[in-house]
């Protein structure tokens, strides 16, 4: 039986791959700011603690509370969203998305790794997205900057902590049906691209994390697509979002 912690596991991916998990028989202890989202009562060998990725002390806290306890493995899967093709990012809400998909990130791998260096074995893996793997181009979104720093220091950290035998997977998947994802599209989502259920996309995460992939982008389809649109001259991608923003 693995020990398995998610941050950002109380709804959404994280949620459903934290189910999947407890299926096969293993202990997880699932984060997230709140805890109250998990269906009553608790499935055996499920523990849950708040916390909010962007607060450095909770984030230390939640490792402090493991620091007597191996970790199998540690998925972080929080992240944060706003449709900035329709409404101007204010402030608040750009810090928000830089504090939990950069900032919040790599303070969650570093506790990770040195829990896991300290015990000498483990495995990191981290959900980043599509909108990643798009070619810059002028008028692309901070959404898609910050997932392309994902997969940058996912790549970092799988290069320092290999020597030690530590893996790193990056799972990068296109759309999935979610909850907060069908909030965004006002409970519409049928126009979404090779969309994924959430127990679709965690049977496919965990097959990635079994497998000690360096990188999954999936489905295989959605990838052949951002591939396509990345051979466009740029210009041609700014005015496609600029007809996305009219629509």
């Amino acid at each position: 039986m693995k020990r398995i912690l998610i941050i950002g596991g109380t709804s959404g991916i994280g949620w459903a791959v934290a189910q999947q998990y407890l299926e096969q028989g293993h202990q997880v202890i699932v984060s997230g700011r709140e805890p109250g989202k998990i269906p009553q009562p608790y499935p055996p060998r499920l523990s849950s603690i708040a916390c909010d990725i962007c607060q450095r002390d909770q984030l230390e806290a939640l490792f402090a509370s493991q620091a007597e306890q191996s970790l199998d493995l540690v998925l972080i899967a929080a992240g944060f969203y706003f449709r900035d093709r329709f409404h101007p990012l204010d402030g608040a809400t750009t810090c928000r998305m830089l504090q939990t998909n950069v900032l919040g990130l790599d303070l969650a791998l570093t506790l990770a790794s040195e829990h896991m260096l300290r015990q000498g074995f483990g495995h990191l893996a981290a959900i980043a997205s599509v909108a990643g793997l798009l070619r810059d181009y002028p008028g692309a979104s901070l959404y898609s900057a910050t997932k392309k720093a994902v997969l940058q220091l996912c790549e970092t950290y799988r290069i320092a902590l290999r020597p030690f035998g530590i893996h790193v997977t990056t799972l990068v998947p296109g759309y999935v049906n979610t909850a907060k994802l069908r909030e965004l599209n006002e409970q519409d989502v049928s126009r979404k691209p090779f969309i994924l259920s959430e127990q679709d996309a965690a049977m496919r995460i965990l097959r990635a994390i079994d497998q000690h992939k360096n990188m999954l982008v999936f489905p295989r389809r959605m990838h052949w697509l951002i591939r396509l649109l990345n051979c466009l001259p740029a210009a041609a991608l700014k005015l496609r979002r600029q007809e996305s923003v009219r629509k």
